[in-house]
């Protein structure tokens, strides 16, 4: 795992806790019936779940349908199956559902795509908004790190591929997740789980519920994860990048009558690791002047890295790594049977704080001292809908939805240069660099609020012409309004009149001032023509429009020859989504299931992170890429091969493209030259992998002693192919593409469970991402994957 030891003791307990929570993966596919894990009363008679596979429910509609009879490619993955691979968030999903992928720097940082849309790959800007709508029991979740929480109590989740919006509240450009926990329950319940792994890994799990009343019924669920770190850094003499997350949820169930559910919940996470270190990957040479290579730098500095071997796990960074992640929220959700439907109204309100610190150098120089984007996000939300039928050819779903957010600096946000920054700085050369205390002490303090307010109408029909084809179109009208308020001030450094040393100071930190607001109205919509061949064959296309509204660059813009913002640059303009679906759903057998799905997706006016050298810049900076592209096809499939033997898979295969980006960023290695832009049409997306793919297999048999039961084991395998890790394509920051290998064997029993796990059972060397250092001196950094983890969970519950 890494070329320095931790001891014998200490080596095993870290990689076990770390494999604990991911142990094997499974593939449930595109609008593939789901398969349940097999129920050990089954099994006592030498049966098990696996003969046969079984019809599942999903929501994706906003109304119960069974899987299989949706005009829409979603994957559906069980609570049980969730808890038994160890997927225990968002981040373990992606290993389940191809078409799905996350990268994460850190909880705020944090990216997730369908089909390589949706998020804007680098550094997050809080002024945009994603494309993948995350929904947990209704509720949209705003921001990209509040997916990095852990699943508490889940009961199953979706993942809808395409665009949604006539379907749910908040906008859905490229898919939503949606998450559904498990409901208070009238008759007791409880289950306990507890699992030990390699690297200190401990995971304890816990739900109860039973009635508080006649007509109240409670539930409340934990969930704590811990685990030493994997990468060591030799200069503070200590593991880094562990696991520290707590989290737990409370509901009440109240149903006043028989047609009346009223769902009251709170929830609340902490997260608070030692990490989300990312260690120096390698140096890219680039177009500028041989002493302001990075290699030529340190050299003059003295310094050596540590490693440029990332698969080492160490590092020498002095700043440290810190990710404080609280997050939590309260909502309503009233269930009324309305004629033939249900009347849905859902209000909520979240909150998001952030305080985190890490090392943008990447190296043990004191370049970037303190990089401390702390920030605070209030949000609420009101939807109202009826989802149901108007008569035996007719159904559909009708909403409002209003959502309001603001996000601030908590207090302020800070970056601060160290002793070592002039020899990064641009005329490094000059003899007044090395003026003692010139930069010691020196950045910038940011305070920042944005407001963002959004309204929606939206609603989709079902019409069974016959009682083999039907006509589904949707409509979807938005509102977005939005404002900044920015204001960055200089500080620290040599106090000084000089003009001479106040131009080498601007040099690093300016100060920086605007305000900015926009409005926009857009409308959507979606046409879906389906067609039951029969019982055995569902086949659907569909067309559909959306808009990923407007954003706001909140990070700081780039500035003219005269150090002033680009105003032009602090409104993003909205995305126009045009997609197209073709797929089939099929059920060969009453044991197999075979899908297919291809679509063209594209997007005008793309929003793009723009990576700015300036260091003032401080998360970079957004764009619009004129035209971009993906298009792509989909297999998910199940089958139960006699009564003890499950086959899973899905294969993906995306090709993502700039159609048109001709005043693209350059690339690192071509950073310093004439050129400021370059023409990239035609070239790649970044984050997205050409073949995605994932196969899961399951066996049992019946145990007859202890009572009865039923052995298992599981063998999963889970493969992506390379991928651009940079919004323009660059020759250094490319992600080999890797193969992880999961595995389970254990037995069920009907109150008591226990299995041993080994995830990347192989102990494959993986990148999940590249990242180029502030100041774009040459230097690169990368985003490990786990190394081989291995445990044992056990797990009690009781009816």
């Amino acid at each position: 795992m890494s070329s320095i030891a931790k001891g014998t003791a200490a080596s095993t307990a870290p990689v076990l806790r770390k494999v604990l929570g991911v142990a094997a993966l499974t593939a449930i596919g595109a609008g593939a019936a789901q398969i349940q894990a097999p129920a050990a009363a089954q099994d006592q008679e030498g049966s098990s779940a696996a003969a046969a596979i079984e019809e599942v429910t999903v929501s994706a509609r906003r109304r119960d349908e069974a899987a299989q009879d949706v005009p829409i490619p979603v994957s559906v993955v069980s609570g049980q199956l969730i808890t038994d691979v160890g997927a225990f968030n968002v981040n373990r999903i992606k290993e389940l559902v191809p078409t799905v992928q996350l990268y994460s720097s850190n909880p705020r940082n944090t990216a997730v795509n369908i089909r390589g849309l949706g998020t804007t790959f680098g550094l997050t800007n809080d002024g945009i908004e994603g494309g993948v709508g995350f929904y947990v029991d209704g509720v949209y979740y705003a921001r990209p790190a509040a997916q990095a929480l852990d699943f508490i109590d889940v009961d199953r989740l979706e993942v809808l591929r395409g665009p949604q919006g006539t379907l749910f509240g908040k906008n859905t450009t490229a898919g939503a997740i949606v998450v559904t926990t498990r409901k208070p329950s009238f008759t007791p319940d409880a289950t306990f789980e507890l699992g030990y792994g390699n690297e200190d890994f401990v995971q304890a799990k816990g739900s109860f519920s039973g009635p508080l009343g006649e007509k109240l019924a409670g539930r409340i669920s934990f969930s704590s994860t811990q685990r030493d770190g994997n990468v060591y850094n030799v200069r503070t003499n200590e593991w880094i990048n562990t696991l520290d997350n707590q989290g737990i949820r409370a509901q009440l169930l109240f149903t006043p009558s028989d047609k009346i559910d009223v769902t009251a919940s709170i929830d609340y996470t902490k997260q608070d690791p030692n990490g989300y270190a990312q260690v120096l990957a390698g140096v890219a040479p680039t177009l500028r002047a041989g002493y302001r290579q990075f290699n030529a730098i340190v050299a003059d500095l003295g310094y050596t890295p540590v490693s440029l071997n990332p698969f080492d796990r160490i590092t020498d960074t002095d700043t440290p790594w810190q990710s404080k992640n609280d997050l939590g929220g309260a909502s309503v959700n009233v269930d009324v049977e309305l004629g033939k439907g249900k009347l849905t109204s859902t209000t909520a309100w979240r909150f998001w704080t952030w305080a985190p610190s890490s090392d943008r150098d990447f190296v043990g120089l004191p370049v970037l001292t303190l990089s401390q984007a702390t920030s605070k996000q209030d949000q609420w939300s009101q939807e109202v809908r009826w989802a149901g039928d108007f008569s035996s050819r007719l159904s559909g779903v009708f909403g409002v939805f209003a959502f309001g957010q603001t996000i601030q600096s908590d207090p302020v946000q800070l970056e601060q240069a160290g002793s070592a920054q002039w020899r990064f700085s641009q005329s490094s050369l000059s003899p007044l660099w090395k003026t003692p205390g010139l930069l010691d002490g020196y950045g910038i303090a940011t305070t920042v609020s944005t407001d963002n307010t959004s309204e929606a109408v939206y609603g989709q029909i079902e019409w069974r012409v016959t009682d083999r084809f039907s006509l589904v179109p949707g409509l979807r009208f938005n509102y977005d309004k939005k404002s900044v308020d920015y204001n960055r001030v200089t500080y620290g450094g040599l106090q000084t009149s000089d003009p001479a040393f106040l131009a080498l100071k601007a040099q690093v930190y300016t100060p920086q001032a605007f305000k900015a607001d926009v409005d926009d109205t857009n409308t959507s919509g979606q046409l879906t023509f389906q067609f039951r061949a029969n019982q055995k064959v569902n086949a659907y296309a569909t067309y559909a429009t959306a808009f990923k509204p407007v954003g706001m660059n909140v990070g700081g813009l780039p500035t003219d020859a005269n150090n002033n913002p680009l105003l032009s640059a602090a409104v993003v303009k909205p995305e126009d989504v045009r997609n197209l679906e073709l797929g089939v759903k099929t059920t060969p057998t009453s044991r197999s299931t075979a899908d297919f799905a291809v679509f063209d997706t594209e997007v005008k006016d793309y929003q793009t992170q723009v990576q700015n050298g300036q260091l003032g810049v401080n998360r970079g900076y957004l764009a619009n890429a004129n035209k971009v592209r993906v298009r792509g096809a989909e297999f998910d499939g199940n089958v139960s091969i006699g009564t003890h033997f499950l086959l899973r898979g899905a294969l993906a295969y995306t090709d993502g493209k700039y159609v048109s980006f001709p005043d693209a960023p350059v690339p690192l290695e071509e950073t310093g030259g004439a050129a400021t832009s370059k023409d990239i049409s035609g070239q790649p997306l970044p984050g997205i992998s050409k073949w995605g793919a994932s196969l899961g297999t399951e066996i049992t048999a019946p145990l007859h002693a202890f009572g009865g039961g039923q052995l298992f084991g599981g063998l999963d395998i889970y493969h992506r192919s390379e991928f651009s890790s940079s919004p323009t394509p660059s020759n250094y920051l490319w992600v080999d593409g890797y193969s992880i290998v999961n595995a389970r064997v254990g037995f069920r029993a009907a109150k008591w469970s226990g299995y041993l796990w080994a995830r990347n059972l192989l102990d494959e060397n993986y990148v999940e991402q590249l990242l180029v250092a502030g100041g774009n001196a040459g230097q690169y950094a990368a985003v490990l994957g786990d190394p081989k983890t291995y445990g044992v969970t056990v797990r009690y519950s009781f009816e």
